[in-house]
């Protein structure tokens, strides 16, 4: 699969990477281990931009791109994109859209931190991060 990333973009991702960072492209609608979010109105309209310094076997689908950025995704989320995948930068938000049109208005970067193994830790967490979501 194939993502365009925009001049904005670019500019906006250099101050946030350093050479070697590797981005993951990953739902953040609670299906992902990195996710702390969810809900059945986010449910593959929300999505984040992962740093990682090693590689994630669960997000090895390479996106090739307009850049040198090492940019990968998982199987999940690849059905949820398009034709014509684009990643802009504008009004201070970073905006993932393909053909069919935006896919999310605000894609987040972080550094990853998976969440934690423990089930009742993440249920802890999400009951904390209830009044948050849907």
């Amino acid at each position: 699969m194939e993502i365009t990333i925009t001049e904005a973009a670019k500019d906006y991702l250099n101050h946030k990477l350093v050479p070697g960072d590797r981005l993951l492209l990953a739902l953040d609608d609670g299906s992902s281990k990195y996710s702390k979010l969810g809900g059945t109105c986010a449910i593959g309209n929300k999505f984040q931009l992962v740093i990682a310094d090693t590689p994630d076997p669960d997000y090895t689908e390479p996106l090739a791109s307009n850049t040198k950025l090492n940019l990968t995704t998982g199987p999940l989320e690849l059905s949820y994109l398009g034709h014509g995948l684009a990643l802009d930068y504008h009004s201070g938000m970073l905006n993932l859209h393909d053909d069919s049109g935006v896919l999310d208005g605000a894609v987040t970067i972080d550094f990853a931190q998976p969440l934690p193994a423990d089930e009742q830790a993440r249920r802890e967490e999400m009951k904390a991060l209830g009044a948050k979501v849907c």
